[in-house]
């Protein structure tokens, strides 16, 4: 039996979004926000396998809760419980899809870059990404399991 075009389309189609299902995350201290969504790409299943030498796009949906001047990102691995501090290319929240200044009530997609260096060693730890206000209060912080891999 040939499978019929419109099977395979919609077959092709869920398979797509699958790929796209938001994470299961962590809240680890929003204050000042609260998050919507989490999404890494491509991150199909968890934990997220971690290429090194490959960049991935972070994107959050959050709301906020207060209005704040600008926002800046703050990503570590945590192992042991102890955060070492991971490197991002652009830290501030208002180059990084956010209309600055951030509005209470207002939702926002935050839109970034997670570079995996050729010389990070290969281990599972936990990616903890925060984004404060200008306060220094969390709008959000959520936390995944990750395995950087060669």
């Amino acid at each position: 039996m040939v499978p019929c075009p419109l099977a395979l389309l919609l077959a092709l189609g869920a398979a797509a979004t699958a790929l796209a299902e938001p994470l299961r995350f962590v809240d680890c201290g929003s204050v000042d926000g609260s998050i919507q969504e989490v999404n890494v790409s491509p991150c199909p299943t968890q934990p997220c396998l971690l290429h090194k030498g490959t960049s991935y796009s972070i994107n959050v949906t959050f709301a906020s809760k207060i209005e704040s001047q600008g926002s800046k990102a703050r990503v570590y691995g945590e192992m042991l419980h102890v955060d070492v501090p991971f490197p991002i290319p652009e830290p501030d929240g208002c180059k990084s899809g956010i209309q600055c200044p951030i509005q209470k009530g207002h939702s926002y997609s935050y839109l970034n870059k997670l570079p995996v260096k050729s010389e990070y060693p290969s281990i599972k730890l936990i990616v903890k990404w925060e984004l404060v206000d200008d306060q220094d209060q969390m709008l959000f912080c959520w936390k995944i399991p990750v395995q950087i891999t060669s």
